[in-house]
């Protein structure tokens, strides 16, 4: 038996019919750069989130980075986040001219250890980028309640948890904004690059609307230094149709990982996900954690099962960010889950035969480590 990482084919045969109407109405107006189909998601996204509004971008990158602008992040200002994510949280951060401040995350979810947050504060802080690690909400109340009483942006790194929430709200709602990607892996996926901000301040989302389409208030006319950071009109298109069954693949993800859950809880040698109490997780990753990692994906792929690792460098001890001289050690809980994180198969269409021969094999090669 054959188990892919991730199966977007499967995805697609079950929706073809209303892909292929979608792509072919874009192409019939050629309405190809921003225009009525992305406005179209736009709306339709702001509504599923729970937000006033929601500003369309060419990727979860440009989302972050186009946020931190229009919020005034900038030269010598500093913006705390994790080190345990993928690096465009930083990215966006260094491109404002700006400063990543690192700080560490709890062992349960792997996401924004909140009594770190108060400790990393300096004069310098702007904002504050919780990322929602796997699917998972951070512990949002607390980082919430100690940004505002240091008056600090909350800038919602929601880039791997569409649909999830915290307390009953939407993640990506709970901040000053919400970034999202839509790369094609994700629960909520394009086919290709596309991005959002969701805030329910309609001043930011005026500033992210200029600054994506080159600084424009109206054609020719350039109110502040922008970028070309638009959605294209045939991501908007699909991204629509797909909208309209996150919710359905979001619970056959759950359904998938409690599934993992109970195979693989309790076997020596794996520690399986934790969903916390306050969140509803929706599994764009099933990251167990094992010893020896690098070792057991060969022997894995030997089985035709096909896992990854999400991410296995930390970024402050990234050679992209070696000129903060932050020494291995300094986040030691965020180190450790780089160095055991194994990424199990996990999209909506696996199988539970799939997942019990997944389970079976690992079960037979862990005592190998």
């Amino acid at each position: 038996m054959q188990v892919p990482f991730l199966d977007l084919k499967a995805q697609y045969r079950s929706i073809k019919e209303e892909i292929d109407a979608a792509m072919q109405a874009v192409v019939d107006q050629t309405a190809f750069a921003g225009g009525p189909f992305v406005a179209r998601f736009e709306e339709a996204f702001a509504k599923f989130c729970g937000c006033k509004y929601a500003v369309g971008a060419g990727s979860g990158t440009d989302a972050l980075w186009m946020a931190l602008i229009a919020s005034g992040v900038g030269p010598g200002d500093e913006v705390i986040t994790v080190p345990d994510t993928f690096i465009a949280t930083a990215e966006a951060i260094s491109f404002c001219g700006a400063k990543p401040v690192f700080v560490d995350v709890v062992e349960s979810t792997c996401n924004m250890d909140p009594e770190k947050l108060e400790s990393a504060i300096t004069e310098r802080t702007k904002a504050v980028i919780p990322v929602h690690l796997f699917g998972q909400p951070a512990d949002m109340d607390p980082i919430l309640e100690i940004a505002r009483r240091h008056g600090l942006l909350v800038i919602e790194d929601a880039c791997q948890a569409h649909g999830s929430q915290y307390k009953g709200r939407m993640a990506g709602s709970l901040g000053d904004a919400g970034c999202f990607s839509f790369y094609p892996g994700k629960n909520l996926g394009a086919y290709g690059e596309a991005g959002a901000v969701v805030t329910n301040s309609e001043a930011l989302a005026e500033k992210m609307r200029m600054f994506r389409d080159h600084g424009q208030a109206r054609k020719y006319e350039h109110e502040m230094i922008g970028w070309n950071a638009r959605m294209d009109g045939l991501q908007g298109a699909v991204l629509s149709v797909k909208l309209n069954h996150l919710e359905d693949w979001n619970d056959a993800r759950r359904q998938n990982a409690h599934f993992y859950d109970e195979l693989l809880q309790g076997v020596p040698g794996i520690i399986v996900p934790t969903e916390a109490d306050y969140a509803r997780h929706v599994y764009h990753i099933y990251a167990i954690r094992v010893k020896n990692r690098d070792k057991l994906i060969p022997q894995l792929a030997e089985h035709q099962i096909f896992c990854g690792i999400h991410y296995p460098i930390p970024l402050h001890l990234q050679k992209a960010y070696e000129s903060q001289a932050i020494p291995a050690g300094r986040f030691p809980m965020a180190e450790q889950c780089a160095s055991e994180f194994l990424s199990l198969p996990m999209y909506p269409e696996l199988t539970r035969e799939q997942i019990e021969f997944v389970c079976t094999t690992l079960k037979t090669l862990i005592p190998l480590e």
